[in-house]
């Protein structure tokens, strides 16, 4: 179960004062002392505090409030209808960002009363456009909507080009929420590129996290990441802390979505550090509530989804609500509350039918797990071909896939095997179009062209500064002493050969974590071949064609079992010694049901290893079974024999397998021998290589033909590093 936390509304402040953000520091000093000097209680002192207020509306709140009291103060001393409104439109865009939604409607709702008295229409359609972003933060999609077209209406009306990409890109947050995506992608492209004409950085930032979210939403992820790295680049250029925090949190969502937990959680903990604004409060609680419940530390999510619904009823937020429901409701369902569990969902379906299609489908897949636990089948697949037909219509690639999951498994306990086999062609499909390799090697190529960017960011930045000293020293050459020049220009040698080393190093050294982030991922999906999962499947539709239906599945469960035991243990660097050997057991117990002779195996563990607390790197032992199994009795009926023996030896696993096989480097029927069992070899070396500062430890690998012990087979030893978890 994964939340999609999927979007925080930015309130676009375009019916302010437009400025560049990278030089507001010295237009607010500037204005101040403008202010200072200016001491009349006139229009002019007014106009000064709001365009102080424009200017500090995002980055300093405190004290754009304390402008806009002022303005309030002076507009009433002068009779300024237009002053007094201005000072309630500015204070509802603030409250806005604060999170204080009722505070912000009474000053926007007193500001449209007073701008319709002045005519003022520009800072009506201000307000109009305030109230959209506003309903769209409280999550009520529609009444957000209107007011957003009812401001673009006024706009283009009075001819006023500037602020129609801040339309444009409210109007398509509303659509992603919708989940009308090809319009919302539309409208944020329009406006990314009006904003980048106008040199607009905030602008810039919320359409480029606007965008990463569509794709997001629609399960590509490197593109996702690469749009909101070009966004964290502006807003760390800009030090806006909201933009900041708007890419960080997504792209830990990212990260979390890929089965990063713990990259997730970082990025989580530096959105946590810049948050200022209290909207944001449940975002981070059901992010991190979340990480919680993917490492079935589930009382502590609950904790968490508990706050998180706190704060949401407290300031009336719907989405972060609907959200924070689901998670708890999941959370619930895996301790075995399920009655606990619905009320959450019953309670979480009723907002997102009116609010958010995507997170309707979490509901739906909540409702269909409980039902299906609790027996009740029918509603179970009413649910779960809801949440089918509402993710194909809206293209939600991962709903789609857990879906069909879904109606595979209650299909099976349905008894109808065909509609259960169908749904899991299509769930495989899904899968593999959303969790394949190059998604992972992309992802892993854009971070290191991301920090190598900011490599060379730096690097050119210190090539400036020394060509500067360069410059400089050399106007100065005709008045030094020959030995003081060729001093000089050794010590700026060296200075360029050391900077170009440093810098040289750092490249590397970016590429080499790249290159192992790539590697770690192909190292792990190897071990489940293609070639595996197609036979087992070809084994199991023969079963079901020949009616064995008790057979089939014994097969099906057993194959299930197996594949999430392989998924789940190759999430973590490291899996229990039990776990392993589980995975072990099941595979050959796999193999035992569709051969004609049983293959006998045993496994004998030493007595003084604790298999649940020891901890070993996951999938070193079952590609080599695998082998002696595909290729050591393919000229052996019977006698198959395998024995696994485990002991404790010098503070490291050794793990001896043994078979009766025809042994390595022996092909009787000439064909040409398989690489299959070598490149396991050269796997298992790599990674026992790459693991061994991790260990403090290092391990290896010895393959060997048991005739040089006049005995018939293979013998492989494996001595494998661990960690031993303290009881």
């Amino acid at each position: 179960m994964t939340i999609n936390l999927r979007k925080i509304f930015i309130c676009i402040y375009i019916l302010l004062v437009s400025c560049a953000m990278i030089s507001q520091s010295s237009k607010i000093d500037s204005l101040e002392s403008l202010l200072r000097k200016h001491k009349d209680r006139d229009s002019v002192r007014l106009d000064i505090m709001y365009r102080l207020v424009s200017y500090t509306q995002r980055q300093y709140p405190q004290k754009a409030l304390e402008y806009a009291n002022q303005i309030e103060i002076l507009a009433d001393e002068i009779q300024s209808i237009r002053g007094k409104a201005s000072s309630f439109y500015a204070r509802g865009i603030i409250y806005t960002e604060q999170g204080h939604f009722e505070v912000a409607i009474e000053n926007y709702e007193k500001a449209i009363e007073l701008f319709h008295l002045t005519g003022d229409s520009v800072r009506l359609s201000g307000c109009k456009q305030g109230l959209g972003v506003l309903y769209g933060y409280k999550g009520k999609p529609k009444l957000a909507l209107n007011y957003h077209k009812e401001a673009l209406a006024i706009d283009e009306k009075l001819g006023k080009e500037q602020y129609l990409p801040g339309h444009l890109l409210n109007i398509g947050n509303i659509y992603v929420d919708m989940g009308a995506y090809k319009k919302a992608l539309s409208n944020f492209k329009k406006a990314l590129g009006a904003y980048e004409k106008s040199n607009d950085l905030v602008g810039m930032i919320n359409s480029l996290n606007s965008i990463a979210i569509v794709y997001y939403d629609q399960g590509n992820y490197p593109l996702s990441i690469e749009y909101h790295n070009k966004s964290l680049d502006i807003a760390q250029s800009a030090k806006d802390t909201i933009g900041m925090f708007q890419a960080i949190i997504n792209i830990g969502n990212i990260h979390r979505q890929e089965g990063f937990p713990d990259k997730a959680i970082s990025f989580y903990n530096k959105a946590e550090k810049i948050n200022t604004i209290e909207a944001n409060i449940p975002v981070l609680k059901n992010n991190i509530a979340g990480v919680y419940y993917d490492k079935e530390k589930f009382d502590i999510a609950i904790l968490y989804f508990k706050e998180s619904i706190e704060v949401c009823r407290k300031t009336d937020n719907d989405i972060y609500l609907a959200q924070a429901l689901n998670g708890l409701g999941f959370a619930y369902s895996e301790t075995k509350k399920y009655d606990d569990a619905l009320k959450c969902f019953e309670e979480a379906n009723k907002i997102n039918l009116l609010n958010n299609q995507f997170d309707l489908m979490y509901s739906y897949h909540g409702m269909a797990d409980i039902y299906y636990a609790i027996d009740k089948y029918d509603l179970a697949l009413i649910n779960a071909q809801k949440m089918a037909q509402l993710s194909d219509e809206n293209g939600f690639l991962m709903h789609q896939k857990n879906a069909y999951a879904l109606l595979s498994k209650i299909y099976k306990k349905t008894g109808d095997y065909l509609k259960a086999l169908e749904s899991h062609e299509k769930y495989k499909v899904l899968h593999d179009s959303i969790f394949n390799k190059e998604n992972d090697e992309k992802i892993a190529q854009i971070e290191a062209e991301y920090k190598y960017k900011i490599a060379l960011d730096s690097a050119s930045i210190r090539e400036l500064e020394l060509k500067n000293t360069v410059e400089t020293t050399s106007k100065n050459l005709e008045k030094s002493q020959r030995s003081q020049l060729i001093a000089v220009i050794i010590i700026l040698l060296l200075l360029i050969v050391l900077g170009t080393i440093t810098f040289l190093f750092r490249v590397r050294n970016l590429k080499a974590k790249a290159e192992s982030i790539a590697l770690e991922q192909k190292l792990l999906r190897s071990q489940m071949t293609p070639h595996f999962m197609f036979n087992s499947l070809s084994v199991l539709q023969g079963l079901i064609l020949d009616k064995e239906e008790k057979k089939s599945i014994i097969y099906l469960s057993k194959f299930s079992k197996l594949l999430r035991i392989i998924l789940e243990n190759s999430r973590y660097k490291r899996v229990s010694l039990s776990s392993e050997l589980e995975a072990v057991d099941n595979y050959i117990s796999l193999q035992n049901i569709d051969m004609s002779s049983q293959l006998i195996y045993d496994i004998s563990i030493e007595s003084n290893i604790e298999k649940a607390n020891t901890f070993i790197p996951p999938m070193l032992i079952q590609p080599f079974i695998e082998n002696a199994v595909e290729h050591a009795f393919s000229e052996q009926k019977d006698n198959k024999k395998i024995n696994l023996n485990i002991i404790l030896k010098n503070k490291k696993i050794v793990c001896t397998i043994i078979d009766n096989g025809k042994g390595i480097g022996i092909n009787h029927n000439k064909q040409p021998k398989t690489n299959k069992s070598s490149l396991a070899t050269t796997i298992t070396s790599e990674r026992l290589r790459a693991m061994s500062n991790e260990y403090d430890s290092s391990g290896s690998i010895k393959v060997e033909n048991r005739e040089k012990y006049g005995e018939k087979g293979t013998v492989v030893t494996l001595v494998i590093p661990y960690k031993q978890k303290q009881n």
